[in-house]
């Protein structure tokens, strides 16, 4: 059985086959077409997926199939795998954030995000 991490990592490959830097040819590929046009081009594919995963969600709420929610959660983390590849970012460096932050309580996490915040503007 493949894991879900081997299938992030596979994907993450392709994405990466497909930037600039690696010959990303904009007229056969989606993401590197994406990628060539810049952050703007798959920000707002970020922007719009994820109001889509809220929409379906929303609709689950009403009687629609909950599957749309998870057809829209693909669609919202494999652009936001593209924003990660154009930083130079892989689903591991996410991974890890998720591991640090296990066990760690939400409301306590934001707040110690906002003090360090805070500490690097003064």
């Amino acid at each position: 059985m493949t894991s879900p991490q081997d299938v992030l990592i596979r994907l993450a490959g392709v994405i990466e086959s497909r930037l600039p830097a690696q010959g990303g040819d904009p007229d056969s590929s989606y993401v590197a077409r994406l990628l060539h046009k810049g952050p703007d081009a798959f920000l707002k594919k970020i922007g719009e997926e994820a109001t889509e995963v809220v929409m379906a969600a929303k609709d689950a709420d009403h009687g629609s199939p909950k599957e749309k929610i998870v057809n829209e959660v693909a669609d919202l983390w494999f652009h936001c795998m593209i924003a990660l590849a154009h930083y130079g970012l892989t689903p591991e460096d996410v991974v890890a954030e998720l591991a640090r932050r296990e066990g760690t309580s939400g409301i306590e996490e934001k707040a110690l995000r906002k003090a360090l915040a805070r500490e690097k503007s003064e």
